[in-house]
This record gives C-alpha cells, structure tokens and sequence, in this order.
C-alpha cells in the first residue's frame, strides 16, 4: 500500500470518529454504548494506519537516500538542490520535442510523484516558480534575442505578492481532503457554596476542513520562443507560467468567495466587522484591541489596499498627538503592506490580523502539460502550454481578523 493510500484511510477513520464525537456534542449527551464501541475500533483503525505509515515512511525515505534523492529540511540539501537546477525552459522543450525528460527534471518529477503516490497528468514543476515575480513574455517573435537588449526587457507592472511574507501557514505534499480539530468550547468553572454541586460541562470541538480547488492557464506559445535557449527567454517563460497562478492563490487568500475558490480572509468574515470610516487614532486602537481581545496574538500585520495607505499616511493622529495613522511603515507599532489584491470600489479596504491562522493547503506542485499537437496551434507550429495548482484555504481563527471596508478614497 502507498503512502497516500494509507493517509487517505487514517484521514477517512478520523473523520468518521468526529463525526460521531460531534453528533453527540451537538446533542449535548455522552456516547451511547454502540457509538463508544465504533471510535474504539475506530481509534484501533487509525493506530493501526499510524504504524503502518510510520513504517512506509521509513521505506520510501531509505529508497531515496538509497538513490541520492532526499527529503529537504532532514539536513542533506540532495533534494533542494535537485529542485534549484529545474528549468521550465528545459521542461517546454521536451514537450515539444516529444521526449522524456532527463537530468534535475526527471529527478524532480520522480520524487514529487514518490511522495504524491500519484502522476502527474503533465509535468510537475516546483512550486516556488508561483513565488517569483519576473516580467511577461508573450508570443512576440521580436523577443527572440538578435540584435535588441532582452536583459532591459520592460514587463507588466504586477500586484504586490505579499500573504506568504506575513506568516500564512503552507500545508505542501497533501494528498487525501484535510481536517484540522479544533478547540470549540472548554469546561466551564465556577464558585460553589460549601457541600454544594459543582455545574456538569463538556469540552466542545469543532474542525477546520481543506479539500481540493484547481486554478489554472492556458496559453499558446510560439515554438521559437520555446526552443530558444537564452537564459533571458528562461525567465520570461517563467512568468507566462507562474504570474497569473501566483496572483490567483495570493488574491484567494485575502478575498477568495466566487464561483469554484477557496474562501479567503474576508470571504470568510462575510461582512466588514471594522470602520475607518473618518479614520482616527481611536478606531486603529480599537482595532488592534479587538483582534487582541480575541487572544490572537501572533504576529500582527496591516494590509491594505493602496488608497486607503494612501489615505490613512495622510490623516494627523489627532489634535495633540504627533504624526501620521501610516507612518515609517506602520500602523499603530504594527507593519502595514500594501496591494491591489486587496479589495476596493466607492471605499477601500483595510485589514489587520495574525495571518499566522491562515492555512494554504496545496496538494499539487506547479504541474505543466505541454501539447504541440492542440489543432490552432498546430497548425502554427506552436503548442499549447497548460499549468495548474491544487489548492485551498483554511482559517484557524477568524477572530483573529478586523476588516475596514469603508476607508475614504483619497
């Protein structure tokens, strides 16, 4: 049994169990015997699927050790140096070429299917191409460097990329739907009088569950653009690739809600639950005590919407306090970052929490499928270039969260 079958069989019991742990919560009673007798075989199950994991785990890791491919983080860097030297550029071309890959690519799809416990339906490529802001490139047969200066090429401006940098939490190498306990509700204490009785409580607990979403891009890329060898042409292909499916998982993560997303930070508050309305120093105290009366207590960051920096850098604390709401970078001692995923229309939107209680769940790496034989471009003499992510976002802790959607447009 693969590895993946095996946590997909331990995620199904354990979610079984909740459900019935759950059931009786709900209906505020202790377990009948027959429910008591099922999380018993239950747990039996899952500590059974435990050891077997544990023992799978310990195969496949000596297999890659025994192959020179090993797991990063572990201390032998083997595996995150094979990742370094994959080249998208080397990945397209074999598509077009028809080929197999060889070399760190081979490497690198081989292992990342190893710990998948499945195939790719193209290619999987690292993921940290979706994290690397670099310039567009098109079908333009003018950027097939000859006599012109593509190192000074002059790309699209992009959004600020930023929910990585403020602490979200990456859960990678998912395989089966995810669920994450979580404390609902404790055992609540009292003062009785002497040989009186204590008030009988029970400890209530809910769960945060990530499953599968799929975003994607398809794109037609002229041949010589692709089987062109210049590290220039490397590093625009990146960006066709990795841009739009960046931006995506960072707009998702604040906002999210449409049609097929992940619900992100403000999806999941539904409704604004802040104003800067007539921003003041007292609604950006009251603020960050709201967040810190929630107990979140991580590490705090703003962000915002570039018209409501824009604004709250030029609003006076207030009449006998000295300086700016946005000043040197922050908001009230606390790091304030700006970006156009952050949502704005007759207001502009400000928020601030712990964005530690994010989760961004990926079960996928960047997987690419290239098709020179797609009819249109074909006929070209181009091919169609696919990639996609597997993902979807989770928050521990809503409360954790202010959101300002009302900040005057400056």
């Amino acid at each position: 049994m693969i590895l993946a079958e095996i946590r997909q069989r331990k995620a199904a019991q354990i979610a079984a169990m909740r459900a019935v742990l759950n059931k009786a919560d709900s209906e505020k009673r202790a377990l009948s015997a027959e429910e008591a007798g099922k999380c018993d075989a239950m747990k039996a199950e899952i500590e059974t699927l435990e050891q077997q994991e544990a023992r799978q785990q310990f195969l496949d890791d000596a297999e890659r050790r025994s192959a020179g491919v090993t797991i990063a983080g572990t201390g032998d860097r083997s595996f995150a140096e094979v990742e370094d030297r994959v080249s998208l550029l080397r990945v397209l071309q074999a598509g077009v070429e028809s080929r197999s890959l060889d070399g760190a690519e081979a490497e690198y799809n081989a292992e990342v299917e190893r710990r998948n416990g499945r195939r790719a339906q193209g290619i999987y490529m690292p993921m940290r191409l979706l994290e690397t802001r670099v310039n567009t490139a098109g079908n333009n047969a003018q950027l097939v460097p000859t006599d012109h200066r593509p190192q000074d090429y002059i790309g699209a401006l992009r959004n600020a990329l930023l929910t990585r940098r403020l602490g979200v939490r990456v859960l990678s190498g998912l395989s089966g739907n995810v669920s994450v306990p979580k404390y609902g509700s404790g055992v609540t204490t009292g003062w009785v009088a002497d040989n009186s009785s204590l008030t009988p409580s029970d400890m209530t607990h809910a769960s945060v569950t990530l499953a599968p979403k799929h975003a994607g891009s398809l794109s037609e890329m002229s041949r010589s653009l692709i089987m062109q060898s210049s590290p220039d042409i490397e590093q625009l292909l990146r960006d066709d690739m990795a841009a739009g499916l960046a931006t995506a998982l960072d707009r998702v993560t604040i906002v999210g809600g449409g049609a097929n997303e992940p619900d992100g930070v403000t999806a999941t508050l539904a409704a604004a639950n802040a104003t800067l309305a007539t921003p003041t120093w007292a609604q950006v105290l009251e603020i960050v005590k709201d967040v810190e009366v929630a107990n979140a207590l991580g590490a705090h960051a703003w962000l915002l919407n570039p018209a409501a920096k824009a604004k709250l850098a030029g609003t006076l604390k207030a009449a006998g306090i000295a300086g700016y709401l946005l000043e040197g970078g922050k908001i009230g001692d606390h790091a304030a970052y700006s970006s156009n995923q952050v949502p704005a229309g007759v207001a502009a939107s400000a928020i601030f929490g712990d964005w530690a209680q994010v989760l961004l769940g990926l079960w996928s790496e960047l997987d690419v499928l290239v098709n020179p034989y797609e009819s249109t471009a074909y006929a070209r003499g181009g091919v169609m270039v696919r990639a996609m992510a597997t993902c979807d976002i989770g928050i521990r802790h809503i409360e954790a969260f202010q959101w300002a959607d009302d900040v005057p447009l400056v």
